[in-house]
């Protein structure tokens, strides 16, 4: 939360410039209308009262009271004087009221300037994650790195996409543009980016983002999102980049362990060998009750990494735990495995 809003304070200091920078015209206009003001008066100006003029400090003070049409010194008698009680109230107001609306309006109405918001409050970011493409996998991607406490700057093309909307809200700055254009990772901020996801459903996109980030960042870590495994590999050798998921790879354990044993949530391929995250309530009459954890891991080849009964739920259970109808665990196991145990919980 201090990390958000000391982003949001960044991005306003930025955006204040920015917007100074748009009112420079009327800026320059006001401040010569006060300095040629303020010459007249202090060459010009004779008291009809007293009969003396008008230092430097008196005559500035003068015309700022003049602009708001409350002037503290009598009205003169000199024609030109004269002619400047007139005149710098009217342009004064006109500059003054100008500039403060559009101001005002620009600077609080951040729905009207959203795009440039979002690149002030990228542009306050640094050792964060960039991720191309806010898509199903893309947003499921914010949402993980979110609870792992990293920061994300996310690029996306399409401004009608209907995942944007739950990203922003998640306080993530979105940049809208091609992430093949160099100059939009230059405003996600690739160049201080710790990491870069490129996760478009465009392998050589995904490919061109990857190198462009590479050439702006050497060192930058790059995740790559392929569909093809073989051109996976080949692109982890040839350009060297540290890893390329390819999401048939991925998926197709999780397919073929949800037929041949149920329950499974996620699946997994290590050092060649297919593993099992399956999660499930210990049955009424369940040959689980009863054993402790250290138990079952030894009679069915697996292991527990979760254990849930009341309260929050043990990530590292003890292994004396005993199980109970209506604990819950979770399990990484092989196949043969998860399916006796799947038989001696009764499923």
């Amino acid at each position: 939360m201090w990390r958000r809003y000391r982003h949001y304070v960044l991005a306003d200091l930025r955006d204040l410039g920015v917007l100074f920078r748009e009112f420079r015209l009327t800026l320059a206009l006001f401040l010569c209308l006060v300095g040629i003001g303020t010459a007249v008066l202090h060459g010009r100006y004779v008291n009809p009262e007293s009969g003396r003029g008008l230092d430097l400090l008196e005559a500035l003070y003068a015309i700022l009271c003049l602009i708001f049409v409350q002037p503290s010194v009598p009205f003169p008698r000199d024609r030109g004087a004269q002619a400047l009680f007139f005149i710098v109230p009217i342009m004064g107001l006109a500059l003054l009221g100008e500039g403060m609306v559009r101001f005002g309006v620009l600077l609080l109405n951040k729905r009207a300037r959203k795009e440039e918001w979002q690149l002030a409050l990228a542009s306050t970011y640094s050792e964060h994650v960039v991720i191309c493409g806010v898509g199903r996998l893309g947003y499921r991607i914010v949402e993980q790195l979110l609870a792992c406490g990293e920061e994300i700057v996310a690029v996306e093309m399409n401004g009608e996409n209907p995942f944007l909307a739950g990203v922003r809200q998640r306080g993530v700055p979105v940049i809208l543009g091609d992430a093949r254009d160099r100059e939009v990772l230059e405003q996600a901020g690739v160049r201080r980016a710790r990491a870069i996801i490129p996760c478009t459903e465009n392998d050589l996109a995904n490919l061109e983002i990857a190198l462009d980030a590479r050439e702006l960042q050497p060192s930058i870590r790059v995740v790559l999102r392929m569909f093809d495994q073989e051109l996976a590999e080949k692109v982890k050798r040839g350009f060297g980049i540290e890893t390329a998921f390819s999401t048939s790879t991925l998926a197709a354990p999780a397919f073929a362990a949800a037929v041949a044993c149920g329950g499974v949530s996620h699946a997994l391929t290590v050092a060649g060998t297919q593993l099992h995250v399956a999660q499930f309530p210990i049955q009424p009459g369940s040959r689980l009750a009863g054993l402790r954890l250290a138990e079952v891991e030894r009679r069915f080849g697996l292991s527990v990494i979760l254990h849930h009964r009341k309260g929050p739920a043990a990530t590292h259970p003890a292994p004396d735990t005993l199980l109970a109808e209506g604990d819950f665990i979770a399990v990484l196991a092989q196949s043969e495995p998860l399916r006796r145990i799947r038989r001696a919980n009764g499923a």
